[in-house]
């Protein structure tokens, strides 16, 4: 079994600095070097193993392998169709059809995108579990997010909380909207005596939901919505907040007469690339019950 591993040449830069903060520099946390130290993993430079105390010279070749990963027993892999829009070493944007769960849930055991992307790891020899960085509920459709390594996980997910992971939703909304553009600020809390259903409410975690009315119809309008923060259902409990909730999503007060689901689906994201640094932005078109909807 091959481990995940990164390697750098170092340059003039970098001469003389301990390899311990050479890695903190890379955003290797210090749970990972832990790991690496007692699990299996390996330090080396020039193809010499080393502690994380030498001093590094100009020329060297660091190569850092990490452990192996293990997977949940509980974990199965399944043969699904996955639409994969791309994938490298270390990450994988899938577009996920609605009626998916992201993760297997006691509902939902099985048939999620998890199970899925074990399936397509274990036909590729590939030695991981699974990491979602941005997951979406079951019956939303859209892009999602997936590290090949807790690394990049890690890297990703730092992202995330720094707001430069950014996803745009394009949504079906009943009423009529009385401003093209606006802003709900409202906080979120778990609704009292459930366990799934979200409200707003004042001791709430803070929201943000930017949103556009991209067209207006007679009942109800095509919507582009950004968020800032990302609770549970945030878009969902905003807009039926504010008197405009999705089609089809009977768990907050929309009409379900034309469509089977919620009318949500993430048309695009935006991120930098772990390792490369390079912008990358991916998009996909809408489904085609929300399609026929607009």
């Amino acid at each position: 079994m091959s481990r995940f591993q990164l390697q750098w040449e170092i340059n003039i830069d970098n001469h003389g600095k301990l390899i311990r903060d050479f890695l903190k520099e890379q955003f290797i946390s210090k749970s990972a070097l832990t790991d690496i130290k007692f699990a299996g993993g390996r330090i080396s430079v020039n193809n010499h193993e080393v502690t994380v105390r030498r001093p590094l010279q100009a020329g060297d070749l660091l190569v850092v392998e990490f452990p192996l990963e293990n997977r949940s027993d509980s974990l199965k892999g399944e043969e699904l169709l996955l639409d994969i829009l791309y994938e490298d070493d270390y990450v994988l944007v899938i577009n996920k059809e609605a009626g998916i769960s992201t993760i297997p849930s006691r509902e939902h055991p099985a048939g999620s995108l998890a199970n899925g992307i074990i399936g397509y790891y274990e036909k590729k020899n590939h030695d991981a579990t699974v990491h979602i960085v941005t997951r979406l509920d079951r019956d939303t459709s859209g892009l999602v997010l997936v590290a090949k390594h807790r690394h990049i996980h890690h890297l990703l997910s730092t992202q995330q909380k720094h707001g430069i992971i950014k996803r745009t939703y394009e949504a079906i909304a009943a009423g009529i909207f009385l401003h093209k553009k606006g802003t709900i600020e409202e906080p979120i809390g778990r609704k009292k005596d459930s366990i799934i259903e979200r409200t707003v409410q004042k001791d709430g975690q803070y929201a943000c939901t930017h949103y556009e009315v991209l067209q207006q119809m007679t009942d109800f309008a095509h919507v582009r919505l950004m968020l800032e923060t990302g609770r549970t259902h945030q878009i969902r409990v905003h807009l039926s907040h504010i008197g405009h909730p999705l089609l089809g999503d009977d768990l907050y007060g929309g009409p379900a007469a034309s469509i089977t689901r919620q009318a949500l689906h993430c048309r695009s994201l935006a991120f930098i690339h772990p390792i490369t640094q390079k912008p990358l932005l991916f998009q996909t078109s809408l489904p085609k019950d929300m399609k026929r909807l607009v």
